[in-house]
């Protein structure tokens, strides 16, 4: 099962069809190299806030209600890429209207055979509270891929280890991440979840991830990271974690996932993190005690 995740350069299409004819281009490349399932960055629908006038672009309310008319022509856009590539595509996230004013930052994930499923986004940023109108999800899935079983985590989202571990005892073996971060910091702390949540849970994880400037928009500003995917660090894997990363001028990074290995690879662990999981509920560890020294 080979899974590509985008290093995607943020651009500045004049139109909706120009940012349709760049997925297409860069979706088939993915497809050409033998994907079976591509992830896309988050925020990757307010590239097409470039389409509307500076007053728009520069405004983070206008642009989230001026994006809105595109909403159809994505998931149409993508439900057919989905079909013409033969891959599970995850569309990055488009923050959707949901009435009254409010957004929520959502990740479609499309299947070859027409369907549509969705993960929102369970935990804000501060720059997400901050806007005032944008507000977390209530439901936590999984979808299934055919060869593997998956969950989404969206950014902030897999710094978190109880929602991927619920996602890993309904099935998940991979863990499909879409990502968007303006600093060094930021990048490293979705690196290192992305990182924990594969040692945790003995699974795969891909991240995908936004590159370059776009100061045309106080959204999508200034972006940093690379994509990858990520491996438990035990016998039969990188010993970092470390499948795949993009560089500098790497658009996908691109790797085969062998799940029936992941799962054989249990008889020669030198831990068992998922196993021993459980361990972290004894009541004993409930509640840490102040100790006197002897």
């Amino acid at each position: 099962m080979r899974v590509a995740a985008a290093r995607y350069a943020i651009g500045m299409p004049p139109d909706f069809d120009a940012f349709a004819a760049h997925q297409r281009r860069l979706l088939g490349d993915a497809a050409a190299q033998g994907a079976r399932i591509a992830v896309l960055p988050e925020y990757l629908a307010l590239e097409l806030a470039a389409t509307f006038d500076d007053r728009v672009r520069v405004d983070t309310i206008a642009s989230l209600a001026a994006v809105q008319r595109y909403r159809d022509d994505w998931l149409t856009l993508f439900a057919g890429l989905a079909r013409d590539t033969g891959m599970h595509i995850v569309a990055g996230s488009f923050l959707v209207d949901i009435g009254g004013g409010r957004y929520r930052n959502r990740s479609d994930i499309f299947s070859p055979d027409g369907g549509h499923g969705w993960q929102d986004k369970l935990q804000l940023t501060g720059f997400e509270k901050k806007t005032g109108v944008i507000e977390p999800g209530d439901a936590l899935k999984v979808f299934d891929l055919g060869d593997v079983r998956a969950g989404i985590a969206i950014c902030y989202d897999i710094e978190f280890p109880l929602p991927a571990r619920t996602q890993w005892d309904a099935g998940a073996r991979l863990l499909l991440v879409p990502s968007c971060t303006d600093t060094a910091a930021g990048a490293t702390r979705v690196r290192v979840g992305c990182l924990a949540r594969a040692l945790e849970n003995r699974c795969f994880v891909a991240q995908s991830v936004t590159a370059g400037d776009a100061p045309w928009t106080p959204i999508l500003d200034v972006n940093t990271g690379s994509a990858g995917l990520f491996a438990p660090m035990d016998a039969g894997f990188p010993a970092d974690g470390v499948l795949v990363e993009t560089g500098n001028a790497d658009v996908w990074a691109i790797a085969d996932l062998d799940v029936e290995a992941l799962e054989a690879a249990r008889l020669d662990a030198q831990v068992d993190n998922d196993r021993d999981w459980v361990g972290q509920a004894r009541p004993a560890l409930a509640r840490a005690v102040l100790s006197s020294f002897d």
